[in-house]
């Protein structure tokens, strides 16, 4: 038999699913292209300067950097993730020193970290408020909402 997960034995008939944090997807997707982005980045000074600095020393650095963004993900479920998510921000806007396309670059990923939280914790506070106002209709209406849908689904179906 296969193992389950916390999830999975948690769950009980007619148990809501847990809505996930918009907020926290969208700044995860930042992250993780900004990982990419930095990735290919060294590369390009790789490609510049090996001569001129130890190849280890930039790749290291770099590379570095990549595996931080992608770890800040798993931090973003505190709202230390994202001071860290923003210390990574002015970073990668320091990277800018070593090769100058980069401040702009930084500065462009910055804004759509800016955008990712700001408008994510909008999202989600727009969505709690609809499901506590969901949640306080359907304790006044006794579940009526179910009962009025008919169909095969109040009857115990599965609505197919």
């Amino acid at each position: 038999m296969a193992k389950l997960t916390k999830a999975q034995r948690e769950w009980r008939p007619d148990t809501p699913k847990k809505r996930r944090s918009i907020k926290t997807m969208f700044a995860s997707t930042v992250l993780l292209l900004e990982a990419f982005v930095a990735f290919f980045a060294t590369l390009v000074v790789f490609g510049l300067y090996r001569d001129e600095v130890a190849p280890a020393l930039i790749l290291g650095l770099g590379i570095a950097l990549s595996v931080l963004l992608v770890l800040c993900c798993a931090l973003l479920r505190r709202p230390s993730g994202y001071a860290i998510g923003w210390g990574l921000q002015v970073l990668l806007i320091a990277t800018g020193v070593v090769e100058p396309v980069m401040f702009v670059v930084g500065l462009l990923f910055a804004l759509s970290w800016w955008y990712a939280v700001h408008t994510g914790g909008r999202l989600d506070r727009e969505n709690a408020q609809r499901d506590a106002e969901q949640a306080d209709w359907e304790r006044q209406h006794g579940g009526e909402a179910g009962a009025a849908g008919g169909g095969a689904e109040s009857a115990g179906g599965d609505g197919r």
